[in-house]
Protein backbone atom coordinates (compact mmCIF):
# COMPACT_ATOMS: atom_id res chain seq x y z
CA UNK A 1 0.00 0.00 0.00
CA UNK A 2 1.63 3.62 -0.62
CA UNK A 3 2.46 5.08 2.46
CA UNK A 4 2.75 9.02 3.34
CA UNK A 5 3.35 11.27 5.97
CA UNK A 6 0.84 13.97 7.44
CA UNK A 7 3.45 15.86 8.78
CA UNK A 8 1.29 17.90 11.38
CA UNK A 9 -1.65 17.45 13.40
CA UNK A 10 -4.97 17.23 11.43
CA UNK A 11 -8.63 16.55 11.66
CA UNK A 12 -9.25 12.51 12.36
CA UNK A 13 -11.79 12.89 9.76
CA UNK A 14 -9.17 13.65 7.04
CA UNK A 15 -6.82 11.20 8.70
CA UNK A 16 -9.33 8.43 8.18
CA UNK A 17 -10.28 9.17 4.84
CA UNK A 18 -6.46 9.09 4.09
CA UNK A 19 -6.33 5.81 5.45
CA UNK A 20 -8.81 4.39 3.06
CA UNK A 21 -5.65 5.12 0.43
CA UNK A 22 -2.75 5.03 2.04
CA UNK A 23 -0.53 3.38 4.43
CA UNK A 24 -0.83 6.59 6.87
CA UNK A 25 2.18 8.03 9.60
CA UNK A 26 0.60 10.59 11.50
CA UNK A 27 1.75 13.21 13.55
CA UNK A 28 -0.80 13.09 16.02
CA UNK A 29 1.47 14.67 18.90
CA UNK A 30 2.08 17.84 16.72
CA UNK A 31 5.58 17.81 16.75
CA UNK A 32 8.02 20.65 14.10
CA UNK A 33 10.38 18.22 12.63
CA UNK A 34 13.86 19.20 12.18
CA UNK A 35 15.06 19.05 8.23
CA UNK A 36 16.96 15.65 9.52
CA UNK A 37 13.81 14.14 10.90
CA UNK A 38 11.23 15.25 8.20
CA UNK A 39 14.06 13.40 6.07
CA UNK A 40 13.93 10.76 8.16
CA UNK A 41 10.12 10.23 8.35
CA UNK A 42 9.82 10.66 4.75
CA UNK A 43 11.70 7.49 4.08
CA UNK A 44 9.41 5.56 1.73
CA UNK A 45 6.66 7.85 1.44
CA UNK A 46 5.11 8.30 -2.05
CA UNK A 47 3.34 11.70 -0.78
CA UNK A 48 3.26 14.03 2.30
CA UNK A 49 0.73 16.11 3.63
CA UNK A 50 2.45 19.60 4.38
CA UNK A 51 1.95 22.72 6.26
CA UNK A 52 4.04 25.81 6.23
CA UNK A 53 6.17 24.12 9.02
CA UNK A 54 7.76 21.80 6.72
CA UNK A 55 10.70 23.02 4.53
CA UNK A 56 10.44 20.73 1.14
CA UNK A 57 13.55 22.03 -0.70
CA UNK A 58 16.38 20.14 -2.86
CA UNK A 59 18.16 18.39 0.06
CA UNK A 60 15.35 16.65 1.35
CA UNK A 61 14.10 15.90 -1.52
CA UNK A 62 17.49 14.22 -2.87
CA UNK A 63 17.48 12.71 0.64
CA UNK A 64 13.87 10.60 -0.04
CA UNK A 65 13.37 9.42 -3.59
CA UNK A 66 10.24 7.66 -3.41
CA UNK A 67 8.25 10.98 -2.76
CA UNK A 68 5.80 12.00 -5.61
CA UNK A 69 3.70 14.68 -3.89
CA UNK A 70 3.53 17.25 -1.43
CA UNK A 71 0.58 18.75 -0.54
CA UNK A 72 0.17 21.90 1.41
CA UNK A 73 -2.76 22.63 3.59
CA UNK A 74 -2.48 26.32 2.78
CA UNK A 75 -2.34 28.68 -0.41
CA UNK A 76 0.72 29.72 0.46
CA UNK A 77 3.87 27.86 -0.37
CA UNK A 78 7.15 29.80 0.09
CA UNK A 79 8.10 26.32 2.36
CA UNK A 80 8.20 24.56 -1.14
CA UNK A 81 11.30 25.23 -3.13
CA UNK A 82 8.96 25.00 -6.61
CA UNK A 83 12.07 25.56 -8.86
CA UNK A 84 13.68 21.97 -7.11
CA UNK A 85 10.51 20.14 -6.87
CA UNK A 86 10.06 20.87 -10.56
CA UNK A 87 13.67 19.62 -11.57
CA UNK A 88 12.96 16.41 -9.66
CA UNK A 89 9.82 14.90 -11.48
CA UNK A 90 7.64 16.09 -7.64
CA UNK A 91 4.23 17.39 -7.45
CA UNK A 92 3.29 19.95 -5.35
CA UNK A 93 0.54 21.18 -4.54
CA UNK A 94 -1.75 24.04 -2.62
CA UNK A 95 -5.31 25.07 -1.30
CA UNK A 96 -6.44 27.87 -2.74
CA UNK A 97 -10.20 29.38 -3.28
CA UNK A 98 -11.50 27.39 0.03
CA UNK A 99 -10.05 30.30 2.70
CA UNK A 100 -10.23 33.22 0.34
CA UNK A 101 -13.27 34.43 1.95
CA UNK A 102 -12.68 33.81 5.17
CA UNK A 103 -8.77 35.50 5.25
CA UNK A 104 -10.58 38.28 3.45
CA UNK A 105 -12.99 38.67 6.61
CA UNK A 106 -9.90 38.31 8.94
CA UNK A 107 -8.38 41.00 7.17
CA UNK A 108 -11.09 43.57 7.05
CA UNK A 109 -11.18 43.11 11.01
CA UNK A 110 -7.42 43.65 11.77
CA UNK A 111 -7.72 46.66 8.97
CA UNK A 112 -10.87 47.62 11.28
CA UNK A 113 -9.09 47.04 14.72
CA UNK A 114 -6.05 48.99 13.64
CA UNK A 115 -7.81 52.01 12.23
CA UNK A 116 -10.20 52.35 15.77
CA UNK A 117 -7.25 51.57 18.29
CA UNK A 118 -8.86 48.39 19.24
CA UNK A 119 -5.99 46.38 20.56
CA UNK A 120 -4.97 49.73 22.45
CA UNK A 121 -8.10 50.69 24.25
CA UNK A 122 -8.70 47.15 25.68
CA UNK A 123 -4.99 46.60 26.92
CA UNK A 124 -5.96 50.01 28.82
CA UNK A 125 -8.88 49.10 30.52
CA UNK A 126 -7.50 45.55 31.10
CA UNK A 127 -5.14 47.59 33.33
CA UNK A 128 -7.44 49.56 35.18
CA UNK A 129 -6.55 52.76 33.68
CA UNK A 130 -9.93 53.75 32.54
CA UNK A 131 -11.35 56.60 34.89
CA UNK A 132 -13.27 58.62 32.70
CA UNK A 133 -14.91 59.50 29.74
CA UNK A 134 -12.59 61.93 27.38
CA UNK A 135 -13.75 64.07 24.40
CA UNK A 136 -9.53 62.58 22.38
CA UNK A 137 -9.39 58.84 24.44
CA UNK A 138 -8.47 56.43 21.59
CA UNK A 139 -9.42 58.54 18.69
CA UNK A 140 -8.77 56.33 15.79
CA UNK A 141 -9.59 57.36 11.60
CA UNK A 142 -12.45 56.39 9.74
CA UNK A 143 -12.82 52.95 7.62
CA UNK A 144 -16.17 53.96 5.64
CA UNK A 145 -15.35 56.39 2.68
CA UNK A 146 -11.45 56.40 3.39
CA UNK A 147 -9.29 54.99 0.54
CA UNK A 148 -8.14 51.20 1.02
CA UNK A 149 -5.20 50.61 -0.67
CA UNK A 150 -4.62 46.91 -1.36
CA UNK A 151 -1.13 45.56 -2.43
CA UNK A 152 -1.41 42.08 -4.68
CA UNK A 153 -4.85 41.95 -6.12
CA UNK A 154 -5.34 38.17 -6.31
CA UNK A 155 -8.43 36.25 -4.68
CA UNK A 156 -7.85 37.62 -1.43
CA UNK A 157 -7.26 40.94 -2.26
CA UNK A 158 -10.18 41.62 -4.35
CA UNK A 159 -12.30 39.74 -1.36
CA UNK A 160 -10.71 42.34 0.72
CA UNK A 161 -11.67 45.49 -1.94
CA UNK A 162 -15.01 44.03 -2.37
CA UNK A 163 -15.87 44.58 1.31
CA UNK A 164 -14.26 47.82 1.76
CA UNK A 165 -16.22 49.32 -1.38
CA UNK A 166 -19.57 47.85 -0.94
CA UNK A 167 -19.99 47.86 2.46
CA UNK A 168 -17.87 50.52 3.43
CA UNK A 169 -17.69 52.98 0.76
CA UNK A 170 -14.37 53.03 0.27
CA UNK A 171 -12.33 54.44 -2.77
CA UNK A 172 -9.83 51.17 -3.60
CA UNK A 173 -6.56 51.70 -4.97
CA UNK A 174 -4.37 48.97 -5.61
CA UNK A 175 -0.97 47.56 -6.89
CA UNK A 176 -0.29 44.07 -8.45
CA UNK A 177 2.03 42.45 -10.76
CA UNK A 178 -0.93 42.51 -13.32
CA UNK A 179 -3.64 44.92 -14.34
CA UNK A 180 -7.24 43.61 -13.24
CA UNK A 181 -9.62 43.49 -16.42
CA UNK A 182 -12.11 46.21 -16.57
CA UNK A 183 -14.81 43.81 -15.64
CA UNK A 184 -12.75 42.66 -12.37
CA UNK A 185 -12.07 46.56 -11.43
CA UNK A 186 -15.60 48.04 -12.63
CA UNK A 187 -17.66 46.60 -9.37
CA UNK A 188 -15.48 47.75 -7.14
CA UNK A 189 -14.27 51.23 -8.56
CA UNK A 190 -10.73 49.28 -8.58
CA UNK A 191 -8.05 51.98 -9.70
CA UNK A 192 -4.45 50.43 -10.35
CA UNK A 193 -1.53 52.65 -9.58
CA UNK A 194 1.92 51.98 -9.52
CA UNK A 195 3.37 50.91 -5.52
CA UNK A 196 4.81 54.69 -5.04
CA UNK A 197 1.49 56.20 -5.68
CA UNK A 198 -0.43 53.48 -3.57
CA UNK A 199 1.80 54.29 -0.39
CA UNK A 200 1.14 57.71 -0.83
CA UNK A 201 -2.72 58.09 -1.30
CA UNK A 202 -3.78 54.80 0.80
CA UNK A 203 -5.16 55.44 4.40
CA UNK A 204 -5.52 52.16 5.21
CA UNK A 205 -2.88 49.49 3.29
CA UNK A 206 -3.57 45.80 3.41
CA UNK A 207 -0.76 43.40 1.84
CA UNK A 208 -2.26 40.46 0.33
CA UNK A 209 0.90 39.40 -2.47
CA UNK A 210 2.64 36.12 -2.29
CA UNK A 211 6.20 35.74 -0.39
CA UNK A 212 8.93 35.47 -2.81
CA UNK A 213 12.64 36.53 -2.99
CA UNK A 214 11.27 39.22 -5.43
CA UNK A 215 8.28 40.18 -2.59
CA UNK A 216 11.04 40.30 0.53
CA UNK A 217 10.55 43.44 2.41
CA UNK A 218 8.36 45.30 -0.40
CA UNK A 219 7.55 47.15 2.52
CA UNK A 220 10.85 48.64 4.77
CA UNK A 221 12.01 51.99 5.71
CA UNK A 222 11.90 54.01 2.45
CA UNK A 223 8.29 52.44 1.72
CA UNK A 224 7.02 53.63 5.22
CA UNK A 225 8.36 56.62 4.60
CA UNK A 226 5.85 57.42 1.77
CA UNK A 227 3.12 56.48 4.08
CA UNK A 228 1.21 59.30 5.59
CA UNK A 229 1.55 59.49 9.37
CA UNK A 230 -2.46 58.96 9.56
CA UNK A 231 -2.35 55.62 7.79
CA UNK A 232 -2.45 52.45 8.89
CA UNK A 233 -0.77 48.68 7.58
CA UNK A 234 -2.31 45.28 7.78
CA UNK A 235 -0.42 42.34 6.48
CA UNK A 236 -2.22 39.24 6.27
CA UNK A 237 -0.36 37.93 3.51
CA UNK A 238 3.07 36.09 5.08
CA UNK A 239 6.29 37.12 6.84
CA UNK A 240 9.42 38.47 5.06
CA UNK A 241 7.26 40.63 3.17
CA UNK A 242 7.83 43.78 5.72
CA UNK A 243 10.75 44.47 7.37
CA UNK A 244 9.72 43.67 10.87
CA UNK A 245 12.44 46.34 12.80
CA UNK A 246 11.51 49.10 10.70
CA UNK A 247 8.27 49.20 10.86
CA UNK A 248 8.28 48.41 14.79
CA UNK A 249 10.57 51.87 14.59
CA UNK A 250 7.82 53.86 12.37
CA UNK A 251 5.32 52.61 14.95
CA UNK A 252 7.24 53.89 17.85
CA UNK A 253 8.33 57.48 16.55
CA UNK A 254 4.40 57.84 14.95
CA UNK A 255 5.50 57.92 10.97
CA UNK A 256 2.29 55.63 10.70
CA UNK A 257 -0.66 55.55 12.99
CA UNK A 258 -0.69 51.24 13.65
CA UNK A 259 -0.37 48.16 12.10
CA UNK A 260 -2.16 44.81 12.12
CA UNK A 261 -0.41 41.68 11.77
CA UNK A 262 -1.48 38.12 11.26
CA UNK A 263 2.39 37.01 9.84
CA UNK A 264 5.89 37.49 10.85
CA UNK A 265 9.10 37.49 9.54
CA UNK A 266 10.85 33.91 11.41
CA UNK A 267 7.42 33.10 13.14
CA UNK A 268 5.92 31.81 15.35
CA UNK A 269 9.08 33.73 16.62
CA UNK A 270 7.62 37.89 16.78
CA UNK A 271 10.56 40.52 16.17
CA UNK A 272 10.72 41.95 19.81
CA UNK A 273 10.54 45.32 18.93
CA UNK A 274 6.76 44.80 18.10
CA UNK A 275 5.67 43.89 21.15
CA UNK A 276 6.52 46.92 22.94
CA UNK A 277 4.96 49.41 20.46
CA UNK A 278 1.06 49.75 21.83
CA UNK A 279 -0.33 50.83 18.35
CA UNK A 280 0.11 47.39 16.83
CA UNK A 281 -2.66 44.61 16.53
CA UNK A 282 -0.91 41.69 16.83
CA UNK A 283 -2.74 37.61 15.55
CA UNK A 284 -0.77 34.39 15.47
CA UNK A 285 -0.98 33.80 11.78
CA UNK A 286 -5.01 32.57 12.35
CA UNK A 287 -6.51 34.35 9.21
CA UNK A 288 -7.97 31.22 7.94
CA UNK A 289 -9.09 29.78 11.37
CA UNK A 290 -12.74 28.87 11.36
CA UNK A 291 -13.38 25.03 11.74
CA UNK A 292 -15.76 25.41 8.06
CA UNK A 293 -12.39 26.76 6.20
CA UNK A 294 -9.74 24.59 8.16
CA UNK A 295 -11.71 21.36 7.74
CA UNK A 296 -12.09 22.46 3.60
CA UNK A 297 -7.72 23.52 3.66
CA UNK A 298 -7.47 19.66 4.80
CA UNK A 299 -10.09 17.84 2.57
CA UNK A 300 -8.78 19.93 -0.66
CA UNK A 301 -5.05 18.95 0.61
CA UNK A 302 -6.40 15.38 1.11
CA UNK A 303 -8.27 15.88 -2.79
CA UNK A 304 -4.70 16.55 -3.95
CA UNK A 305 -2.57 14.08 -2.42
CA UNK A 306 -5.53 11.19 -3.04
CA UNK A 307 -5.98 12.31 -6.82
CA UNK A 308 -2.18 12.44 -7.51
CA UNK A 309 -1.27 9.41 -5.98
CA UNK A 310 -3.99 7.45 -7.58
CA UNK A 311 -3.52 8.25 -11.16
CA UNK A 312 -6.08 11.12 -11.19
CA UNK A 313 -5.59 15.20 -11.63
CA UNK A 314 -4.89 16.82 -8.73
CA UNK A 315 -7.23 19.64 -8.46
CA UNK A 316 -4.49 22.56 -7.50
CA UNK A 317 -1.16 21.77 -8.63
CA UNK A 318 1.32 24.58 -8.30
CA UNK A 319 4.07 23.39 -10.95
CA UNK A 320 1.27 21.23 -13.13
CA UNK A 321 3.67 21.10 -15.69
CA UNK A 322 5.56 18.19 -13.57
CA UNK A 323 2.17 15.90 -15.01
CA UNK A 324 2.84 12.97 -17.06
CA UNK A 325 7.15 13.38 -15.67
CA UNK A 326 6.48 13.23 -11.74
CA UNK A 327 8.95 10.18 -10.51
CA UNK A 328 7.86 7.49 -10.90
CA UNK A 329 5.58 4.88 -8.48
CA UNK A 330 8.06 2.22 -6.64
CA UNK A 331 7.70 -1.48 -7.62
CA UNK A 332 4.11 -2.65 -5.98
CA UNK A 333 3.42 1.07 -4.59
Amino acid sequence: MTAILVARAVFPQTLERLRQHFDVEANTEDTIFSKLQLIQRLQGKAGAFTTGSERIDAEVLAACPQLRVVANMAVGYNNFDITACTAAGVLATNTPDVLTETTADFGFALMMAAARRMAESEHFLRRGEWTKWAYDMFTGSDVHGATLGILGMGRIGQGIARRGALGFGMQVIYHNRSRLSAEQEGPINARYVDKATLLKEADHLVLVLPYSAQSHHSIGAAELALMKPTATLTNVARGGIIDDAALALALREGRIAAAALDVFEGEPSVHPDLLTVPNVVLTPHIASATVATRRAMAERAADNLIAALTGAAAPTPINPEVLGRMRPAPPGG
